[in-house]
């Protein structure tokens, strides 16, 4: 059976396993409607050209998976942020672990979306906020929504900061011979509140997983949202993750991505605004070999005047590897003293390495400050030779000059234990060992 036809004939086992209102069931089930018209994307469709899901939807995915998993810390203990304290959502095969997490309703909300989804408590908060930027339009969205049941829901209230960071780990076990999970997170910043959150997905075997992710991002006036996403996983893991993030008045959000393992990657971020002043950036890295590809595609969408985006996007491909990046800022005609500015540069490591790059600028308001670039090339020779020259072997001086060219976006990392953990992770990459790997 395909997957497509698998998924349909699952949604109605589906619904009578979870406990769920009559508003959230109409919801569900225009969502599977959506996605039973469309099906999953092609390259046919020009967000697609260059991403094709043919090889990974030929596995015979297990959609409901087992409840006996299990695993200790010290077996994922590497992959937390375990220099700092943290609280931790954590889930194995999609099902949530409750001896591996941290939860607090103290102040500040960070627990289940199951329990958001199906306790009279949080009606009003689903209400306003579940599938309300998510897409409705895009079938692996309208997917995930059909399914939506389990993941991270993060509450932060009005003014609040939170105390340490929170970590979302999705850890898949291998019991399965081919596993797909369709986590959902929600995300709430209240007025004048500031949080930091950081999101794996982990494959533990080498056996075929497929994620397909959704989390929605609310940023109210003047709300702070620093989040870090780190794809560092098996090359019989695939990720699709699509994020959608709504901003207010003067709020900052943040998405930094570093993209450095799995199969296929594919990264569908956009931004929305709703008010003046604020400012949204987009970070990313991505440094993958053999056969990996990574799909980055971005949009921000410039609906208020006054309002700043930043994206900085770093790619280093090697072996066979291929990437894209497709950035697109959409200016609205009512968006003036906008300021957006869009950057790509990428280098190739072998003649078979490749990168796709097509920023797009849509501008309809007259008093903006717009620009984007892209560049592709290889290691500066000139460079590398006077590296050499003053006795740095070849292979620390590319390493060097790799790393130096990622080091903007590492700048950017505001948690610094993570920083350290990132910059092993890409050295480890680039072939030069700092003490641990992961």
């Amino acid at each position: 059976m395909e997957l497509k036809e698998k998924l349909l004939s699952s949604f109605m086992a589906f619904e009578e396993r979870v406990d769920v209102h009559s508003q959230l069931h109409d919801v569900r089930t225009s969502a599977i409607k959506n996605f039973e018209i469309k099906g999953f994307p092609t390259k046919k469709e020009e967000a697609w050209k260059y991403t094709s899901l043919n090889a990974i939807l030929k596995n015979d995915f297990t959609v409901f998976p087992k409840k006996d998993s299990a695993i200790e810390f010290n077996q994922v203990k590497k992959y937390f942020i375990h220099e700092i304290d943290t609280y931790k959502v954590v889930f194995i095969d999609g099902i949530f672990s409750s001896h591996l997490s941290s939860t607090t309703h103290d102040g500040i909300d960070v627990c289940l979306m199951s329990s958001a989804l199906t306790k009279p408590k949080y009606k009003m908060v689903i209400d306003n906020y579940f599938n309300k930027i998510a897409s409705k339009d895009d079938s692996l969205t309208s997917l995930n929504t059909a399914f939506a049941n389990e993941g991270a829901y993060i509450n932060i209230p009005k003014s609040k900061v939170a105390d340490k960071p929170i970590e979302i780990m999705y850890f898949s076990t291998g019991n399965e011979s081919a596993l797909m999970v369709q986590p959902r997170n929600l995300v709430i910043v209240g007025e004048n509140s500031h949080v930091q959150i950081i999101e794996r997905h982990q494959s533990l075997s080498g056996n075929p997983v497929l994620t397909n992710s959704v989390t929605e991002i609310f940023a109210q006036k003047r709300a702070i949202v620093d989040y870090y996403k780190i794809q560092n996983d098996d090359l019989e893991a695939n990720l699709i993750d699509n994020t959608y993030v709504s901003q207010q008045k003067e709020s900052h959000a943040y998405v930094h991505t570093f993209s450095f393992g799995g199969n296929l990657t594919r990264n569908n971020l956009n931004f929305y605004h709703y008010g003046e002043r604020l400012t949204s950036t987009l970070n990313g890295i991505t440094i993958i070999g053999e056969k990996q590809h990574v799909d980055h595609y971005t949009l921000v969408n410039h609906a208020q005047p006054n309002c700043e985006s930043f994206q900085d996007y770093k790619g280093i491909f090697s072996d066979r590897s291929t990437g894209v990046f497709n950035g697109k800022v959409y200016v609205e005609k009512e968006a003036q003293k906008t300021n957006a500015f869009q950057k790509s540069n990428n280098i190739l490591l072998s003649d078979k390495a490749t990168i796709n790059a097509k920023p797009q600028l849509e501008i309809f308001a007259d008093d903006v400050k717009c620009s984007h670039g892209c560049t592709v090339g290889q290691l500066d020779e000139t460079a590398l030779f006077y590296m050499q020259q003053r006795g740095i072997p070849k292979k620390e001086a590319k390493a060097l000059l790799m790393y130096a060219f990622s080091n903007a976006v590492i700048e950017n990392i505001k948690i610094p234990e993570l920083k350290k953990r990132i910059t092993t992770i890409i050295a480890n990459k680039l072939g030069v060992k700092l003490g641990f790997d992961l």
